[in-house]
């Protein structure tokens, strides 16, 4: 039933001279169900095969075929991790305040964490996904803080005058 709708979809944009790119298409079996059979479907657009993938990026969010959004997760935490070296070694070199600090945080990392929310929120019924966020959160509330690792993240967020993340 795909392969015919892409036909139509196919037909409809040679009419209208859009071109679909068939080496930047891919597709993805999103299902819930477990399966036995690791069958993988055949799905051609142009006369091509797509290939079929386990996870991909749309508009920064990563989809994965359990729509779990643990990648999507792990993904944008270990950009914010990147992020917060580079801070570390820019406050070090130039003496970043408290004030730099905060802004950096309310204008760069906390959209960062908070992008596309609404659709992957569900995700963090599960502890294992809230404590991921949690950790990319206390890293920067440490910094602000200027407090010690021991000090717990409840702590660190009436300090700094935040709510947490994953609230």
């Amino acid at each position: 039933m795909a392969n015919i709708e892409l036909t139509k979809t196919a037909a409809w944009t040679r009419d209208n001279k859009i071109h679909f790119n068939e080496q930047k298409s891919e597709t993805i079996s999103i299902s819930r169900r477990k399966r036995k059979e690791r069958r993988c479907v055949m799905i051609y657009l142009n006369s091509r095969p797509l290939p079929q993938v386990q996870s991909l990026k749309y508009l920064g969010i990563i989809i994965d075929k359990k729509l779990t959004f643990k990648d999507h997760l792990h993904y944008i935490t270990d950009k914010c991790s990147k992020h917060l070296c580079t801070i570390q070694n820019c406050q070090i070199k130039l003496g970043l305040g408290h004030g730099a600090l905060k802004t950096i945080y309310t204008n760069a990392i906390l959209p960062l964490l908070q992008y596309g929310a609404p659709i992957w929120i569900k995700a963090l019924a599960k502890d294992s996904c809230k404590i991921k966020l949690i950790r990319a959160q206390r890293l920067i509330n440490i910094r602000r803080a200027k407090s010690f690792r021991t000090v717990s993240n409840e702590a660190l967020c009436i300090i700094n005058g935040l709510t947490q993340t994953s609230n």
